[in-house]
């Protein structure tokens, strides 16, 4: 029996060029398994991408694109900000900052997408006898971030990008290629691996959303008030972004504002 061959999909730009690639019969992976956080956690742009865009051209050739939710025990999906927000809940899965600007453990790629794309392989006969084997949106200019992505053992992990030797500007024109439109980087909104130019602009262009991150990273804080744990914080300087983040200036035409560095494993951001 072959084993299942399928993509971790982001709905970013690395991996919407590996759905143009296997649509295009450059590489050989027929299913896409997007692990949705929640859709009130997910980048909004980043599901419209996927359902307006991706999947519609997905279906077209012949590729499989699974969205996967997290489901508890008692069937219920959970998501990410559910979690964080839960009344009562002392979880803090998110890779937030301590008061001494070191970062913080986190499990939210592990919960939300590792295990969640681990189960449905699982559930379709990925074992250890008959691996899966699971391409990462990986590209050429981040290849640090594939030494830091441990398979499981009904996984074996591939980077087609790596291997084609593909960058992401490379990618962006794979995606152009296609007639496809080059989605943005895929994230959480509230994600405190953001860039200081990320969190400038949203609270220039996305002022509502900017200031729900800020009452989520102050929720956060009352609640470890409560438990008598210090303060945690969404940015590097260790103060809060309703303090820190000035609203971007108008940006300079054909200028990327943002350079990421994203999630290591791979799982995010691609």
């Amino acid at each position: 029996m072959a084993g299942i061959r399928a993509v971790a999909y982001g709905g970013g730009v690395q991996s919407t060029a590996l759905l143009v690639l296997a649509a295009t019969a450059r590489i050989d992976f027929p299913a896409f398994l997007f692990a949705n956080v929640g859709d009130d956690s997910e980048e909004p742009a980043s599901l419209t991408y996927v359902r307006d865009v991706a999947a519609p051209y997905a279906a077209a050739h012949g590729i499989a694109l699974h969205q996967l939710d997290r489901v508890r025990r008692d069937g219920q999906v959970e998501t990410l900000l559910g979690r964080l927000t839960r009344p009562g809940s002392r979880s803090l899965p998110i890779p937030v900052r301590m008061s001494n600007g070191s970062p913080g453990t986190r499990s939210c790629t592990a919960d939300f997408k590792i295990k969640t794309i681990g189960r449905w392989l699982r559930a379709n006969g990925a074992s250890a006898e008959n691996p899966a084997t699971v391409a990462v949106g990986i590209s050429l200019d981040e290849m640090h971030r594939a030494h830091n992505r441990r398979a499981n053992p009904y996984e074996r992990v591939a980077y087609p990008l790596l291997d084609l030797r593909l960058n992401r500007a490379d990618c962006m024109n794979v995606i152009r290629s296609a007639g496809l439109p080059v989605p943005g980087k895929s994230s959480c909104w509230f994600c405190p691996l953001h860039t200081r130019a990320h969190w400038s602009t949203m609270r220039r262009d996305r002022p509502a959303q900017f200031a729900a991150t800020c009452d989520l990273e102050s929720l956060l804080n009352s609640r470890r008030a409560e438990l008598g744990r210090d303060r945690v914080f969404f940015l590097r300087s260790a103060r809060p972004l309703a303090e820190d983040i000035a609203p971007a200036q108008d940006e300079i035409p054909g200028l990327d504002p943002e350079d990421d560095a994203a999630c290591d494993n791979g799982a995010c951001w691609t």
